[in-house]
């Protein structure tokens, strides 16, 4: 399964993004406001719960400078990994846009399907607050 949110544009450098992103206590920022449970638990991990979905443990796996980070489960049960490709446009704006994407059986897909859409749309919606 693969999703992405639409491209944002946000008033700030790409670098400056991609530093932001790769703290990754500063995607609490970006959470909906649905969120049930935030924690950061290593330097490049955390845990996160959406109100009626199970908690979720992302690990950054990917970092190249300054265009494109890369988290993924940090569970082999529900394989998935949420990408964030920065564009430069400008010295102080970026396109910013984000992909899912999920091995998942065609029952499990439909269910979350939905859901993953709306969170990764308001994840990249919300990089303004960066």
């Amino acid at each position: 399964m693969n999703l992405e949110s639409p491209k944002v544009s946000v008033d700030q450098s790409a670098q400056y993004l991609f530093d932001q992103l790769s703290d990754v206590k500063n995607f609490e920022k970006l959470m909906p406001d649905t969120i049930a449970k935030f924690e950061v638990t290593g330097d490049d991990s955390f845990i996160f719960g959406l109100k009626g979905m199970p908690e979720i443990k992302l690990k950054m796996k990917e970092k190249s400078a300054p265009n494109k980070l890369l988290l993924g489960a940090a569970s082999d049960k529900l394989p998935f990994s949420l990408e964030a490709k920065i564009d430069p446009v400008a010295d102080n704006k970026s396109d910013v846009q984000l992909f899912f994407q999920g091995e998942f059986n065609a029952m499990m897909a439909m269910m979350v399907k939905g859901p993953i859409s709306k969170f990764i749309e308001t994840l990249a919606g919300n990089m303004g607050k960066l």
